[in-house]
């Protein structure tokens, strides 16, 4: 299967309900920051955001990608959920319409997908 155009986006401002003080690195920054030194699958795009209005849910992504269901997920660790994050990628990199079956994604995916958004129809 192939993978088509997969767009990771990280909100960068996120703190994760924690005070930040002025001058540290929040924790959506050090998840992006993360995502960038242990690399994603090939054809897939790790991009920072700024704000996905999401804030109340810890650290937030989304994964989109041409053809696909969009899906943004909320509640993310930026040290403790980096392997489920690069596993929950590849799945859905490697799926024809963006569709993981549930089973198959990793745990903090599925109990923490904030929307579904169907693909735009040409």
């Amino acid at each position: 299967m192939t993978k088509k155009n997969v767009e990771v986006l990280v909100c960068t401002k996120c703190r994760r309900g924690l005070p930040v003080e002025e001058g540290e690195t929040r924790p959506g920054q050090q998840l992006f920051d993360n995502l960038t030194a242990q690399g994603l699958p090939d054809g897939v795009t790790l991009k920072s955001v700024e704000c996905l209005s999401n804030c109340s849910q810890g650290c937030s992504m989304v994964l989109r990608g041409n053809g696909k269901w969009t899906y943004v997920y909320g509640n993310l660790h930026e040290t403790s959920h980096l392997d489920a994050i690069a596993v929950g990628v590849e799945r859905y990199a490697q799926s024809e319409d963006g569709i993981v079956p549930w089973r198959e994604r990793p745990e903090h995916f599925r109990k923490n997908c904030i929307a579904r958004i169907p693909p735009l129809k040409d």
